[in-house]
């Protein structure tokens, strides 16, 4: 029998995060009866060491969250599938939560309540008006380690090939298939990337990224500044002669 859910992790050059996330997973109540499945790019020694035998750990050739993602899932064997950031930290009863979430039929999947790790007051004003945004609307982030069941995940052919908002896009997309669940328990996730850039030009460039994606008009062209440097970290600040919108 295979396992009920699987979760799936992207990892692109960041091994510390990932050790640190792996740790805390495997500790959490119901994990052994799921798989872990690192889908990584870059720094392979590094990241073979964060592993160490706790998860399946692949090497699909992309470097995009969606590609990992994707190739995650494409080898996975659980009925629900559950991406989590290398950077997170589900609740200690995340699986029974979205087993429950995922209890009524009509629901097709979800996400958790999204709370950045760090004590900053400007992160928690983010973290506000993130909450506000993603409970009118039920679109999800990636941060917020988004959960769908794995036959409409293939249904909708996965994430799509996008460099930048492939978990908006998603989530979108997810909503139109039935009931799409918050799970409203926080899971913690890192705010690196908002410190090392400024919380709230970060916040900003988030902004105006959601709002060309909402108005149709091209993200891909920011793929890069919102990524950073591809031998760099995920969060890496910005480098001083482009400075974000």
């Amino acid at each position: 029998m295979g396992p009920r859910v699987s979760i799936v992790i992207p990892a692109r050059n960041d091994a510390a995060a990932l050790r640190r996330t792996l740790d805390h997973l495997v500790r959490l109540p119901g994990v052994e009866d799921a798989e872990i499945v690192v889908a990584a790019a870059g720094d392979p020694d590094g990241t073979a060491r964060a592993v160490a035998g706790r998860a399946r750990l692949l090497w699909p050739g992309g470097s995009t969250r969606a590609e990992l993602m994707n190739a995650g899932a494409a080898t996975a064997g659980g009925e629900i599938l559950f991406f989590l950031h290398a950077d997170s930290f589900p609740p200690a009863d995340a699986l029974a939560r979205i087993e429950d979430a995922l209890g009524d039929p009509r629901a097709v999947g979800g996400a958790f309540e999204h709370c950045f790790a760090e004590p900053h007051p400007s992160l928690r004003a983010v973290t506000w008006i993130n909450r506000l945004r993603y409970r009118l609307t039920r679109n999800w982030y990636g941060d917020q380690g988004i959960f769908v069941r794995a036959a409409v995940f293939r249904a909708l052919g996965g994430y799509r090939d996008l460099r930048v908002l492939e978990d908006l896009d998603f989530s979108r997309r997810l909503r139109r298939r039935g009931e799409s669940r918050l799970v409203r328990e926080p899971l913690v996730t890192s705010g690196r990337r908002f410190l090392a850039r400024g919380p709230w030009r970060t916040f900003g460039f988030c902004v105006w990224l959601v709002l060309l994606h909402t108005l149709r008009l091209d993200t891909e062209g920011y793929a890069e500044r919102w990524r950073g440097p591809a031998e760099a970290p995920p969060g890496s600040p910005w480098p001083a002669r482009e400075p974000a919108p």
